[in-house]
């Protein structure tokens, strides 16, 4: 299939390039503001690198992607690079090295139970891939049938909508059109008959950052007799976990581990009995031909040999995190925030969707947005080939959600469904997400400011981007026509949509 081509100047496809500089002063409220050389709160292996732009020259590259996933902490790689020496076999070895990854192991364990806050009498911590995999262990562990109604929302990643809807009948919380729900919403869907088993909740909105009041909803959930599955995953980066959720999902890719490893927090009699979800050495204590005897949790539903590597990073990310400490985080956090998501909210021909600045509904440092006339995809190409910004745009894993802030209705949904279905992703709709973490600078999030008004400026001007930029149908995605280094079609790899997920 031939590409759309979003025309560029004529000529030579590098031709009359002009872009803002990379740390470009940012009008907010009207006026110019300098730029707050904020530092920033952690440094992360890989911060330090540029990237090839279209005008020639490298510059820093701005990482606002850790919504999706998370640069390695310096302290968790040199863990990693401490530990790679002592890998080996772990509980069933009697060797020294596999002493020494036993131990680590369990010593990674006993660290995300308490990051979690589990009971150690209590809970137990299973070591799994991600918050995913987490969840599908837990719906399978649950037992529950069709006939049981787990209460959850709108807002939920995928991963906390799908791996329900195999095992259990679900009920929607909806949102309201800032993408927020209220206390006495979930009261009603707890309310409701027939009465829900499980409540299970997102902790912050990985699209609009919103952080629903978590302690109150599950306070009313617990009252109701609901036990609360929390998904952690955007939470856990950003705030400390409420200690009252019956069971917690996170993982360690998003916590400045990208190791592979994951974890899933409850109580011990949940995984007690019963089949574990994974079949496999090391979950048992005997095996016949006809004949399992399951080992106990938390080993019962670790089938297989266990990501020891990516178990000690978790555990030195969560060390490091507490050695920064969740008052400095949240600090940098709000001011993150408040100076992006305003900033947006002031930017004329751009759409910050999600809770607008100044309603009293708190927000993590994520913003999803939209620029009038211009597609999300090409939003985000732009940012990274002309300014070395990274971000996501496309659904983010949470389709009905953003179907709900972008207002559309069942008749566009149905039109672009039907295309997709054909395999055209050109018409996908989306938005922008830029989000923060601890290395996150205010001056990055001016270099955002500036490169998102200069292409709300050529979208409303009827500007054409400086060089030309080609749809994929297959995927969605845009790639500039330029022959540069770094934006060759030579180097143009393979990829899925951003939309999918």
């Amino acid at each position: 299939m031939t590409g759309h081509v979003i025309a560029g100047p004529g000529g030579n496809p590098t031709s009359g390039l002009s872009f803002a500089p990379a740390n470009t002063s940012v009008a907010l409220h009207g006026a110019a503001e300098p730029i707050d050389p904020a530092p920033s709160l952690a440094r992360l292996v890989g911060g330090d690198l540029r990237v090839p732009c279209l005008d020639g020259t490298e510059r820093q590259y701005i990482n606002l992607d850790f919504a999706a996933s998370t640069p390695a902490l310096p302290a968790v790689a040199e863990a990693v690079t401490a530990f790679m020496p002592w890998y080996s076999s772990v509980h069933r070895g009697a060797g020294f090295k596999s002493r020494r990854s036993t131990d680590a192991y369990e010593s990674a364990r006993a660290t995300a139970l308490a990051f979690s806050g589990g009971d150690p009498e209590r809970d137990v911590a299973i070591i799994c891939r991600n918050t995913t995999e987490a969840i599908n262990h837990l719906t399978y562990r649950l037992a529950l049938d069709r006939q049981d109604v787990v209460l959850t929302t709108v807002v939920e990643h995928h991963a906390n909508l799908l791996p329900w809807g195999r095992v259990a009948t679900r009920r929607y919380v909806e949102c309201e059109t800032d993408g927020t729900f209220t206390l006495e919403a979930v009261i009603a869907g707890l309310r409701d008959n027939p009465r829900p088993k499980i409540l299970a909740i997102t902790g912050a909105s990985n699209v609009s950052g919103w952080l629903p009041p978590l302690d109150d909803i599950i306070d009313a959930a617990h009252e109701h007799g609901v036990r609360v599955v929390l998904d952690a995953a955007q939470l856990a980066p950003h705030h400390p976990i409420p200690l009252a959720a019956d069971f917690v999902a996170l993982s360690g890719h998003k916590l400045y581990a990208p190791y592979g490893s994951g974890v899933l927090v409850g109580p011990r009699s949940t995984f007690a009995e019963g089949e574990p979800f994974l079949a496999g050495g090391g979950a048992v204590d005997l095996v016949d031909l006809d004949e399992v005897v399951w080992s106990a949790p938390p080993e019962r539903d670790e089938a297989g040999s266990p990501n020891v590597v990516g178990a000690v990073a978790m555990e030195a990310s969560m060390a490091e995190i507490g050695r920064i400490g969740w008052g400095s985080i949240e600090a940098h956090e709000a001011a993150l925030a408040n100076r992006m998501r305003e900033g947006l909210d002031h930017i004329e021909g751009v759409r910050l969707l999600g809770p607008p600045p100044g309603s009293q509904a708190p927000t993590l440092a994520v913003a999803a947005f939209v620029v009038d006339g211009v597609h999300h995809a090409l939003v985000a190409a732009r940012l990274s080939a002309e300014w070395g910004i990274g971000v996501r745009h496309g659904c983010f894993c949470a389709h009905p959600y953003l179907m709900r802030l972008l207002g559309l209705g069942p008749t566009h949904v149905a039109l672009y469904r039907d295309e997709v279905r054909r395999g055209d992703h050109r018409n996908m709709p989306g938005a922008v997400r830029a989000s923060c973490g601890l290395s996150t600078t205010t001056a990055e999030i001016d270099s955002l400011l500036g490169a998102v008004r200069l292409i709300a400026a050529d979208a409303a001007a009827g500007t054409a981007p400086p060089v030309p930029y080609e749809q994929d149908p297959a995927t969605g995605d845009f790639w500039p026509v330029a022959n540069l280094p770094g934006w060759s079609a030579a180097e143009r790899s393979a990829g899925t949509s951003c939309a999918r997920g």
